[in-house]
């Protein structure tokens, strides 16, 4: 999955901008999908505008600069179709915080409950931006998809409520002393 067939999927739903798809793209209901930077998109809408599988029209607010409005062509449609025929990557998943647990034992107790803490909080921000998204529309596979990240991001949740403690007990605290950095 790449950044032209993200742009392709957004526009098989309704025209849009390229502001709106740079929205979307980076903090709205597409932003699970694939890493598209503000330098990524416009570069691909030209690049698919070039290649006939999107076309876009000018419109003309007083006082305001023209909008260019995206809407994907048949020829699209179809490039569409077929690069969703292709087998999908494995998902990519990084974290800040896994890299902080697994790093426990160069940290202290208390740095380490923080961080506990904060991705907890950050967990259960995002469910309730899902579950808003959720009401907001009434699009079957969308509601599949933010139901499967609701599973995840509960699963995430659940986890640290119950094992936190056994992550904070393994640093070096737990063994009397300060930290690996400091030997």
């Amino acid at each position: 999955m790449n950044v032209r067939t993200l742009c392709l999927a957004m526009l098989a739903q309704t025209e849009m901008t390229g502001y709106e798809i740079r929205k979307e793209a980076t903090e709205g209901r597409y932003s699970y999908f694939v890493d598209a930077s503000y330098g990524s998109i416009y570069p691909a809408l030209a690049r698919l505008e070039e290649d006939g599988l999107v076309v876009f029209r000018e419109e003309i607010s007083p006082g305001k600069p023209a909008r260019k409005v995206y809407s994907i062509t048949g020829k699209g449609r179809a490039a569409l179709i077929e690069a969703l025929k292709e087998p999908p990557a494995p998902d990519i998943f990084r974290s800040a915080f896994l890299l902080i647990g697994m790093c426990r034992d160069h940290i202290d107790r208390d740095t380490m409950a923080r961080a506990i803490d904060i991705r907890q909080k950050q967990l259960a921000e995002e469910i309730e931006r899902l579950k808003r998204l959720k009401a907001e529309g009434d699009h079957a596979g969308t509601h599949w998809i933010i139901d499967y990240g609701l599973c995840c991001l509960g699963n995430s949740l659940s986890h640290l409520q119950t094992h936190a403690d056994a992550l904070i007990e393994t640093g070096p605290d737990a063994a009397g002393r300060d930290s690996i950095a400091a030997e």
